[in-house]
């Protein structure tokens, strides 16, 4: 359902040309102010600047010849009142930018140039295969989906001509178009709406038929938030699909940037970008990846400057759980993420697609640049973005901090929406912050890491600085502490106030199942804190080395700017006849760890205890009831082991007279267990 940039040239070499493209002279505006449209032959064309939610471009030809196609089946009859035609949607000016847009195209593309550039011949669009199944099990799946009958019907209301009465189109995409309409009854009766129309002989493909249904699930399910656009109904006929939202007047984000002369002020840009960020932020802690963010789908509800923006059209959107991967290649080829290439991503796709519309918004021009879909595609995966050239000088420092932490392309090192909102860039006292579900992941690393690495993160944090320490302040305060302390209790009803219909489909509530071992101990600031950082993100900073560097400080004291083994047994407060257990989890080196060795370990992956090491800890007296307990709760809470203990018990038997325990059962929990993840940490 979405769409990317097509290509604006079949020259045969234009694969080959400079990704920095050419600048394009400035031309004189005619009598009416517009800048003239100057589309190549065969070059589609963008559709009407939109006052209404739009749907996906199309690919017409630019050149005279018939008009736009009609949606609708031979024979059918278009919803249109009488001597309304679709209207020929300009092309995007060149004048504003210095680097042309190519022309649109459907977001299918994408998988077609890959294909093409790896050998392979037409992609089949399928589902994304399960866990464990072979491309040979996806084939015959695809073959047994091109033999069944389509089923187009969705279950959705039928009496949409009762309802609503359509007026005149607003905006053409390549799946279909958008009208306005009126409400004839119900609770929204005389309001002006929106209706997205998508026709049915359109939907070809299974895939296509589930994005549609999607769509609707998605939209349905997200509400609340004051920039995301309403959704007020679906029905269906045999011919289309009707989607009825708010009507949004006052044209698309692109609109305003080109009206601009292709720059906004870096205040004006601020108050997009927290808009963006907000929204964004609430689709990713419901479990929603929108995967096709771009200033198209980003609309004014007035013509008025200050009017908010509203996020629209959700068809490549998915539902995802935090620590889930997807595999299929969607977007827009300007806005796409080097990991969907890669066919591996997951929420962070996302923040580099606004990394993307900040970059225009500052400089009036594209990060990444080519004249074809493979040459933006070889763009985003090997060129760095151009921070050198005018207006970046005169750019602030926090500005250009910003940009860089989201066109990162290492994916673990970018900032969540809920981070960037507290970026210097973007602080602001007085503004509330959601719940940020990266909270939820990483305490659940933090949860299976071994004392050592819970140990090493104590450290990293301690050295951050007061004001780096301003996201997590804001996040401990969201979980609502009692007495300066927070347990599972906390994370669920934190998470509950955000509860939608959405979070519910993407399963989010089922990830606290992983944060069981909360449930017998709290946690304090200090160690949430440690709990709650990421190596890979702190990595990202200028202060780095700085950081790591007092963290290694903390470990090494003899002088040698090495930390061994006896080290590292002593901080952890281990007897001699435990240093094999240190030694395993700072394997592959010598016993010893200099400063590089300790990043290494710092990124390594927070993975459960192995077997062989937990017989090393239980001395193979079967399952341990007292052991098993201390190494999942009592380190994670910090405990100083002193001596080997003895096994207290097995399974189910109580633990009682302990530090911090009085009288609690010890519960096997499978989730305590190293299982398979769907991607790294």
């Amino acid at each position: 359902m979405g769409q990317c940039y097509g290509k604006a040239s079949s020259r045969a070499g234009d694969d080959h040309d400079d990704l920095g493209g050419v600048i394009a002279p400035p031309s004189p505006l005619p009598a009416n102010g517009l800048p003239p449209p100057a589309p190549a032959p065969g070059t589609p064309r963008r559709r009407k600047s939109g006052s209404a939610t739009p749907v996906h471009q199309h690919a017409a030809a630019a050149t005279p010849g018939p008009a736009w196609p009609s949606p609708y089946p031979a024979g059918g009859t278009s919803p249109l009142p009488a001597g309304v035609s679709p209207s020929p949607a300009r092309s995007t000016p060149r004048r504003f930018f210095k680097r042309p847009f190519p022309p649109p195209s459907p977001a299918k593309h994408i998988k077609a140039t890959l294909a093409k550039r790896l050998g392979g011949g037409k992609p089949k669009e399928g589902t994304i295969p399960e866990e464990g199944a072979g491309a040979g099990g996806l084939a015959v799946a695809d073959s047994a989906e091109a033999e069944r009958p389509l089923d187009k019907t969705f279950g959705f209301g039928k009496n949409f001509g009762a309802k609503y009465e359509l007026g005149k189109e607003v905006g053409r995409g390549h799946f279909g178009h958008t009208c306005s309409a009126v409400v004839k009854k119900g609770e929204h009766k005389g309001q002006t709406v929106a209706v997205k129309i998508i026709a049915k002989a359109k939907m070809t493909t299974a895939i296509s038929i589930e994005d549609v249904r999607r769509e609707v699930k998605i939209l349905k399910a997200l509400s609340g938030h004051n920039n995301l656009v309403k959704f007020y109904d679906a029905c269906e006929d045999a011919l289309n699909v009707y989607i009825v939202m708010e009507l949004c007047e006052g044209g698309e984000l692109l609109d305003r940037i080109l009206a601009r002369g292709g720059r906004y002020t870096e205040e004006d840009a601020k108050a997009i970008v927290v808009q963006i960020l907000s929204v964004v932020a609430f689709c990713h802690l419901q479990g929603v990846v929108h995967r096709d963010l771009k200033p198209e789908n980003f609309l004014f509800t007035t013509r008025d400057e200050n009017a908010p923006m509203k996020l629209i059209d959700f068809g490549l959107s998915d539902f995802i759980r935090p620590d889930e991967r997807l595999n299929d290649i969607v977007g827009s080829a300007y806005y796409v993420a080097p990991e969907v290439l890669h066919r591996s991503y997951s929420m962070e796709a996302d923040i580099w697609s606004i990394g993307v519309i900040t970059y225009i918004l500052l400089c009036g021009s594209r990060p990444f640049w080519a004249r074809t879909e493979s040459g933006i595609f070889r763009s985003v995966l090997r060129a760095d973005p151009n921070f050198d050239d005018s207006p970046w000088p005169s750019v602030s420092a926090e500005a250009k901090d910003f940009v860089k932490r989201f066109l990162n392309k290492d994916y673990r090192k970018r900032m969540t929406a809920v981070q960037a909102l507290t970026h210097p860039w973007l602080r602001d006292e007085q503004r509330q912050i959601p719940l940020d579900i990266l909270i939820f992941r990483l305490v659940k690393q933090y949860l299976r890491a071994t004392p050592l690495k819970r140990l090493a993160l104590k450290a990293l944090s301690k050295a951050l600085r007061e004001d780096e320490l301003l996201y997590l302040r804001l996040q401990f305060k969201l979980l609502e502490p009692r007495d300066g302390f927070v347990s599972l209790d906390n994370f669920r009803t934190a998470l509950t106030r955000y509860l939608t219909d959405a979070m519910k489909e993407s399963r989010v509530i089922e990830f606290l199942h992983a944060l069981e071992p909360l449930a017998y101990r709290r946690m304090d600031f200090e160690e949430f804190c440690a709990a709650a950082i990421s190596p890979y993100q702190l990595e990202a900073l200028e202060r780095w080395e700085e950081i790591a560097g007092t963290a290694f400080q903390h470990f090494e004291q003899e002088g040698n700017r090495v930390i061994s083994v006896e080290e590292l047994a002593q901080e952890l407060n281990l007897a001699p006849t435990h240093y094999s257990i240190v030694q395993d989890w700072i394997r592959k080196s010598d016993g010893k760890l200099n400063f590089l060795g300790f990043t290494k370990f710092l990124h390594g992956a927070m993975a459960a205890y192995s077997d062989e090491l937990a017989n090393q800890l239980f001395h193979g007296d079967g399952v341990p009831g007292y052991f098993l307990y201390q190494y999942t709760m009592q380190a994670f809470a910090g405990f100083r082991f002193v001596e080997t203990r003895k096994n207290m018990g097995s399974r189910g038997d109580s633990i009682t007279n302990q530090p911090h325990c009085t009288s609690l059962t010890w519960t096997h929990d499978d989730n305590l267990r190293a299982k398979p993840k769907l991607g790294p940490d």
